[in-house]
This record gives C-alpha cells, sequence and structure tokens, in this order.
C-alpha cells in the first residue's frame, strides 16, 4: 500500500468504496476519520476498530465540513490522506428526473468534493505532504442515456481534480482522480431501484480492492487519473476519437 501516514479523512465511510478504504487503512494501523450522513453505516464500518472515528455530517454543508476538519485536526492531529468517496447515484431521464433530484446529484457528488478540497487542503499544503483522492467514474468520460445527472456530476469532479492537481503539482501532496466502471457497492444498487442502463451494465464490474489497488499504484508512480480494469483504459481511447460509435453503442443499448 502507497500510504504510509498516520490519519485519514474519508468521506462517504458508511458503505461501499469509502467504507472497503476505510477498513484497510484502520487495519494497516492508520488512524481513520467518517463522514457521512449515515450514522448506522459508519458505525458497522467502525465495528472491530478501535482506530476508526466517525462524525455525522451532511457534505453539502460547507460550513460544517470546514468546521469539522478544523475539530478532526484539533482533536486527532495533522491530515495526511483524504478520500472523497460519498456519491449519491440516481439514474433516469433527464427530463422525467425531478430538477430536486438532479441538483442534489450534483451538490453531493461535485460540490461535496469542493466543500472537502477547500477545508482540508490548505494545512495539508502548508504541511507540504500528503494525499487527496476524488471518486469520478467511467461515465464522466463516457456519457451515457440515463444517467445523465450522475455523469454529469462525475465529469465536474474530474475537471476539478484535474485542474486541482495542476494547481497544486509542486505542493508535495500527490492527487489521484480515479475514473472506475461498475463497482460491487451498495452504491450500484442504489442505480438499480431506480433504473440500471443497459450499456454499463454489460462491462466489467470491479471489486473495491480492485480500484483501490490501482488508486494506490497511481500514487506511487505520481499519476493524477486512475483508470482501473481491463476495459477502462480502452474506452478513454474510445471516447476521445470514435464518440459516435460510443453513442450508437448506447442507443441500440437501450433501444431508442
Amino acid at each position: 500500500m502507497a500510504y504510509t501516514g498516520r490519519l485519514a479523512v474519508v468521506t462517504g465511510g458508511g458503505s461501499g468504496m469509502g467504507q472497503a478504504w476505510a477498513r484497510r487503512l484502520a487495519g494497516s494501523g492508520a488512524s481513520v476519520v467518517l463522514l457521512d450522513v449515515n450514522t448506522e453505516g459508519m458505525a458497522a464500518t467502525a465495528s472491530g476498530f478501535e482506530n476508526i472515528h466517525t462524525e455525522t455530517i451532511d457534505i453539502t454543508d460547507s460550513d460544517a465540513v470546514r468546521q469539522v476538519f478544523r475539530e478532526i485536526e484539533a482533536n486527532h492531529g495533522a491530515v495526511d490522506r483524504v478520500i472523497n468517496a460519498a456519491a449519491i447515484m440516481p439514474f433516469g431521464r433527464l427530463v422525467d428526473e425531478d430538477p430536486k433530484v438532479t441538483n442534489k446529484v450534483m451538490s453531493v457528488n461535485y460540490g461535496g468534493l469542493a466543500n472537502v478540497a477547500t477545508a482540508a487542503l490548505p494545512p495539508m499544503l502548508e504541511r507540504g505532504y500528503g494525499d487527496f483522492i476524488s471518486f469520478s467514474s467511467m461515465t464522466g468520460i463516457i456519457p451515457g442515456l440515463l444517467m445523465g445527472a450522475y455523469a454529469s456530476s462525475k465529469a465536474a469532479v474530474q475537471h476539478y481534480s484535474e485542474i486541482l492537481y495542476h494547481e497544486n503539482r509542486d505542493s508535495g501532496l500527490r492527487f489521484c482522480c480515479v475514473c472506475p466502471p461498475a463497482v460491487a457497492t451498495p452504491l450500484w444498487r442504489q442505480a438499480e431501484a431506480t433504473i440500471v442502463p443497459k450499456l454499463p451494465s454489460k462491462g466489467e464490474t470491479l471489486t473495491p480492492d480492485e480500484v483501490i489497488a490501482d488508486v494506490e499504484r497511481c500514487l506511487e508512480a505520481g499519476k493524477p487519473f486512475s483508470y482501473p480494469g481491463k476495459q477502462t483504459k480502452f474506452g478513454v481511447l474510445m471516447r476521445r476519437l470514435f464518440p459516435g460509435l460510443i453513442w450508437k453503442a448506447s442507443h441500440d443499448a437501450e433501444g431508442f
């Protein structure tokens, strides 16, 4: 594992990628602070670990996020890794989706990242070390039918993360934005509760451990983007060179 620090903060730590990564870090001896609205889920993540701490918080509240990072630094010490795993993923046709839902997806997936970055990074940049990891998605690179809100939020995450890296590339910090395909977590089951686009469901599904391993490799190599999975890099290339074929495949899969 690339991480050798002492204190990590994980958003979305009550389930899925956040839960898996938090338990892995805690198992290696690091202290971990979870941020999530899912209090019960965080309790499950922390079960069996005295070095996992929890804070129930809505990451769309910038003031609350800023305050909790102040408290973490005061109570637990210097944060040297931040993992932005919090996300929501409802699917559906854009014109049929309640705009409150569409805006909430952007507020959590993109706005939450911006809130965490501006709260966590200043002291990390002052110290000149640490890891900052954000979660985008293959849908942020390859948009598809019925995924409009989620894909748009993840495209925003990618642009934000790329600019953030370049603005701070000589700071001593390591930045990585991971863009996985479908991952076997409760987030994907959240999508299944609405509607499942046929095209991404036909692709590969990774385990959380596979995603984590690829991010750790990218951090070690100084790469700002992680594209885990056998199909992912090919998908990035196809989107760049043959966008029309990508859209044709999506229309053929959905039948409209």
